[in-house]
């Protein structure tokens, strides 16, 4: 008797190992060094991570990183070292996808700030502006979520349909349906050519009858 493949047991296929991102070293007040033996292999690690293409492209997003992680005038390395971690795990491929997961680490740990001062403020005034703060930078974490989900979608392979049959009495959609993030349709409805299929049968049927009578 033959039996089932036990799913439970089968293996799942291992998960793509990278690279670890290398550390940012602060050595100055908003100067910084890439953490790393091999300092050529530093960078293309680091750009890698990024997803830009050369030193000035990871240059520029890493200083914006920097400053954007500092609490007060000082920048905070374990909050650089969380906004890199998560940009790494968002993987950016390009330079727009670099710039927008930037701003996206940068939102949400400056969400989390006004969610802190929200929970400590004292002041009603206070109370207020962080909380029309969180609430913008909380609206606005979703909707590059969105962007860069609409900006990825672009690359996807279309699905394209042909030859659709149709049974009778039914509507068909002469030409081609194409389909990426969304569905779109070319073409015109059928159903009236069919109607009109059927009436020259018909017709033709009955003429047939009649010669045959004849």
């Amino acid at each position: 008797m033959n039996t089932a493949p036990d799913i439970a047991t089968t293996p799942a296929a291992p998960a793509p190992i990278r690279a670890p991102i290398p550390r940012l070293k602060l050595v100055s007040p908003h100067g910084f060094a890439i953490d790393h033996p091999d300092p050529a292999a530093g960078e293309q690690l680091m750009a890698s991570a990024l997803g830009v293409a050369d030193r000035d492209a990871m240059d520029g997003i890493l200083r914006q990183l920097v400053r954007a992680s500092a609490s007060g005038d000082k920048p905070d390395e374990v909050t650089l070292g969380f906004m890199l971690s998560m940009v790494q795990s968002i993987a950016p491929r390009d330079a727009i996808e670099a710039m927008l997961v930037a701003q996206m680490v940068s939102v949400h740990v400056m969400a989390m700030r006004c969610a802190q001062h929200l929970a400590t403020s004292g002041d009603l005034a206070q109370h207020d502006s962080h909380a029309r703060a969180l609430g913008r930078l909380a609206r606005t974490f979703p909707a590059q979520i969105d962007a860069l989900t609409r900006h990825r979608s672009r690359d996807e392979p279309a699905v394209t349909v042909q030859n659709v049959s149709v049974a009778d009495g039914g509507n068909a959609i002469v030409g081609n349906v194409t389909q990426h993030a969304r569905l779109e349709v070319f073409g015109k409805r059928a159903g009236s050519g069919l109607r009109k299929a059927r009436a020259k049968r018909r017709r033709a049927t009955a003429e047939a009858g009649r010669q045959t009578e004849t």
